[in-house]
């Protein structure tokens, strides 16, 4: 006999035996079984063709990590099976497997393995994989907020555990990450090529994105994908879109692109608008949440056809993916989805290029006349300053002398009897305007009352600020009426418009009211609102920080 040659030559680790074989070298192949909390060794000494040892019938048994100096391959990694050639072997080994498991099975006290969620319940938290940025988690001025972070926070409380949030860039590093335990789920607001995502076990999917051909006005014209030829694509890495431009180019050759991992998407859109870059190639997701902030920018083509966002877990934690696909699955969570779209997109979707960029050019010549009365007025009553500030320009476009047909006057745009009740003789005065405005949004807010969260509340007084309080409060009663979530913006925004129909409104104590037109006000504040403070940073960062006074997240 010759002893076996190679790097799995030795010694059995369990017996000291030496592994010993007639003529060929061997592949040694070990792994751990965990079975009613004991440990089984095996040793798999073979070759040649492969067979599998099927565990299906055995729930509690799961494949423990691979000796480092083993010989492993992808598929060994299945939590159900146990994979080992067929060859040369001596069939004692077969048996001592077989014999062994089945004695612990029948030989070890207490229940099988703790499973993979009852695991993560005992420690109490789940840990989401996800990236910095405003599509998927950021904070906020009072604490975590972004969709996938509030997606997955909506999970971890159906669990009853607190959500961790570890923050990787990169798309290998996460699927790493994830192999290797240290998270339980990737939620990073990216569709996964192919490839990828076989090595993954992927949840429903909830949120529909595209692959955007982004440029600047006056930029380069892309009206086909042909012409992309001419230009290199600069992108952040994506298995998907190299996936994509990869198939792309066997028709299309000189399609090119280059690849900055050092970079955010965020900061490639930045350098497209200020001319840094010709284009770049991003998720739709995070062009709506950036767009307003760069108006000169254009989507000029989508490549592909859209894909679905799906929460990502390892193959192995085979309860944690049945708790995911059973909490997609309910309606309470479609609910959810349908507020968070509401919350971070739906306000973004009447964008006005020219508008946007008159605001911003207006930040620079017309606010600093008025910002030390805003931050004085919101001082007084509470309120976020750039809150207020975004109100007025929606109001007055900062004009101090504005004023519509139906009479409403001044930079706040009161009317007679509005700023008679808040004290004001002269509409037109600046500084009484905007504290009279700040006063009269403030106590809209008391109104709307505690039992509304913010942002929620906040968005309503906005709204009462437009329409009047009483038909706020029809809105909320009819919401209630249609089963929609009266103390959320999300149901009352998507019953204000019905306050202009008759089989509606004639039910409602202050009957008819242009309900579509407070929804447009809202979310052209919030646009507004997102819009100001990276504009005041642009314009001076050492004096344009964060205010200490910010009282409501998430608008």
């Amino acid at each position: 006999m010759k002893k076996a040659t190679g790097r799995n030559a030795g010694r059995d680790p369990g017996s000291g035996e030496e592994i010993k074989e007639d003529s060929r070298e061997l592949t040694g192949i070990r792994s751990r079984l965990w079975i009613k909390g004991c440990r089984v060794e095996k040793y798999c000494i073979s070759d040649y063709n492969r067979c599998r040892l099927d565990f299906n019938g055995f729930p509690g048994v799961t494949t423990g990590t691979p000796d480092p100096g083993a010989t492993w391959r992808q598929q060994d990694l299945n939590p159900v099976s146990l994979t080992m050639h067929e060859g040369k072997f001596d069939i004692r080994w077969l048996f001592a497997i077989v014999v062994g498991v089945f004695l612990v099975l029948s030989g070890c006290d207490g229940q099988l393995t703790q499973n993979d969620l009852e695991a993560l319940q005992s420690r109490g938290e789940l840990v989401l994989i996800t990236r910095n940025n405003s599509a998927c988690y950021y904070e906020g001025p009072h604490g975590p907020a972004g969709f996938e972070h509030d997606l997955a926070k909506a999970f971890a409380d159906q669990l009853g555990v607190t959500l961790r949030i570890r923050i990787i860039e990169e798309e290998a590093d996460m699927i790493a990450a994830l192999r290797s335990g240290v998270g339980d789920i990737i939620a990073a607001g990216i569709p996964f090529g192919g490839q990828t995502a076989s090595l993954l076990s992927l949840g429903p999917g909830y949120l529909e994105v595209e692959q955007l051909v982004v440029g600047r006005r006056g930029g380069p014209d892309i009206s086909s994908e042909k012409a992309l030829e001419a230009y290199t694509l600069w992108m952040t890495g994506s298995s998907a879109r190299i996936e994509f431009l990869e198939s792309l180019r066997r028709t299309l050759p000189g399609v090119s692109w280059k690849i900055l991992n050092e970079y955010s998407a965020e900061d490639l859109l930045q350098m497209v608008w200020n001319r840094s870059l010709p284009l770049t190639l991003v998720d739709s997701n995070i062009m709506s949440m950036n767009h307003h902030y760069y108006p000169e920018l254009t989507v000029l083509l989508s490549l592909g056809s859209p894909r679905q966002l799906k929460w990502a877990a390892d193959p192995r934690n085979r309860q944690l993916r049945q708790a995911i696909n059973g909490w997609f699955d309910r309606q309470s969570t479609r609910q959810t989805i349908k507020g968070l779209v509401n919350h971070y997109y739906s306000h973004l979707e009447s964008f006005d290029y020219v508008d946007l960029a008159r605001y911003r050019r207006r930040i620079k010549s017309r606010l600093p006349k008025y910002r030390a009365y805003f931050e004085a007025a919101a001082g007084k009553y509470d309120l976020d300053w750039r809150l207020l500030a975004s109100l007025a320009y929606q109001e007055s476009h900062w004009n101090p002398r504005a004023e519509s047909y139906t009479g409403v006057r001044g930079i706040m745009m009161l009317t007679r009897e509005t700023a008679a009740a808040m004290g004001v003789e002269d509409r037109v005065d600046v500084e009484s305007a905007i504290f009279a405005g700040a006063r009269y949004l403030g106590r809209l807010h008391r109104q709307v009352g505690e039992t509304v969260p913010e942002p929620d509340r906040t968005l309503m007084a906005l709204a009462a600020y437009n329409i009047g309080f009483g038909h706020l409060q029809d809105a909320r009663i009819l919401a209630g009426r249609l089963g929609k979530p009266e103390n959320s913006w999300h149901g009352v925004r998507s019953v204000l418009p019905l306050l202009q129909q008759k089989k509606y409104y004639r039910t409602l104590a202050h009957r008819y009211a242009r309900g579509n037109e407070a929804v447009i006000y809202v979310d052209r504040i919030r646009t507004y609102h997102k819009m100001l403070q990276p504009a005041l940073d642009a314009m001076a960062p050492d004096v344009a920080g964060e205010s200490e006074s910010i009282l409501f997240p998430g608008l």
